[in-house]
């Protein structure tokens, strides 16, 4: 398949009006439901001071980035744990209070966001694309466990313009960093398609209309790289963890196709509904990983035991759209749909 160069696709959304909606404010699935506050309590972490600057590195061993050095993954873990908690904290409290309507646990989400705000939290130095990588995820939950709890009544104009501010400096970075990125690896794979859950989620907390649009475009070049059966050749090179990676780039695009239709883009049915192909072909992975074996020309990675939030957590979205009895099994099976770089629960 062709790929469409983001900023040619940027430019066609906006040519053809394809967002010409903006009369309204920009919408999140969980504007879509009512959460009645409650006095119920929570415990909310002390906040941490985190520095503006993340350094830290990746954790793979081969060109190919499929095999996991120990030592690599050790330091890692070591020195982006402190920012992947906040995003932990953070969707824990939103999704506390989706649940409960607890109106501390609100109040939770408030304080964490507005300290790293404060903080200017990765509005600093990047020292590798890997901290770029973390940058993304973690702004994006922040982002979505804000939209979690931006109408419990806790937030006010004043609190609202400092997380805004925030982060659309960190959405700024994010943008010119894919913008100088090569279109044959994080401009046109899966780290593509998260900054673009990161930047959507950004732009309808902030109803900034021009990082939407960015946002869908990269949705748009995700999809139109998807084969006629169903596998995305960028991902197919990551070896052993190719349909890991199938997976993986699976869930920022279901997302960004659910922000799409709640803002009246059908994105489900680009690319004659592309991203059933890439959902069928990957799952029909889960059960048998032949097909990956003989695309990849190495035996696959496959999960051990119950899928995990990371791999099945989108399809709770998915099959809200597209019912179907395999994967709503999976989803059946899975020990939790709670993953922290899609903001925590999903909204159904």
């Amino acid at each position: 398949m062709t790929r469409i160069h983001l900023g040619a696709l940027v430019w066609l959304v906006a040519a053809c009006g394809a967002l010409d909606l903006h009369a309204a404010r920009l919408r999140s699935p969980w504007d879509l439901s009512d959460v009645k506050l409650t006095d119920a309590s929570y415990a909310c972490p002390e906040p941490a001071h985190l520095s503006p600057d993340l350094a830290t590195d990746g954790f793979y061993s081969d060109r190919k980035s499929s095999i996991i050095d120990p030592a690599k993954m050790k330091a890692y873990a070591a020195s982006s744990g402190p920012y992947k908690r906040l995003g932990d904290e953070a969707v824990n409290a939103a999704d506390a209070y989706r649940t409960t309507g607890s109106r501390a646990a609100a109040q939770c989400v408030l304080n964490l966001l507005s300290t790293a705000a404060a903080d200017g939290v990765f509005t600093g130095k990047m020292s590798s694309r890997q901290a770029y990588y973390v940058q993304g995820w973690v702004i994006g939950a922040a982002a979505i466990a804000y939209l979690k709890i931006r109408d419990s009544g806790v937030v006010q104009p004043q609190s609202h313009a400092a997380l805004a501010a925030w982060m659309k400096s960190v959405a700024r970075q994010t943008i010119d960093f894919y913008a100088a990125a090569k279109p044959s690896g994080e401009a046109g794979n899966n780290h593509l398609y998260w900054a673009g859950v990161e930047i959507a989620a950004i732009a309808i907390a902030t109803d900034d209309r021009n990082l939407f649009d960015w946002a869908v475009a990269t949705y748009k070049n995700g999809v139109q790289q998807i084969t006629p059966d169903g596998n995305l050749p960028l991902e197919m090179r990551r070896g052993q963890r190719a349909l890991h990676y199938h997976l993986y780039a699976i869930a920022p695009l279901v997302y960004l196709a659910e922000f799409g239709k709640d803002n009246g883009i059908d994105l489900f049915g680009e690319n004659d509904f592309a991203l059933k192909r890439l959902v069928d072909r990957s799952i029909a992975g889960l059960n048998g990983s032949g097909y990956f074996d003989q695309q990849s020309d190495v035996p696959q990675d496959t999960p051990k035991g119950p899928p995990t939030a990371e791999e099945i957590s989108w399809a709770r979205i998915y099959v809200h759209h597209f019912p179907d009895p395999v994967i709503s099994n999976l989803l059946a099976e899975a020990t939790s749909l709670s993953y922290m770089y899609l903001g925590g629960l999903p909204p159904y």
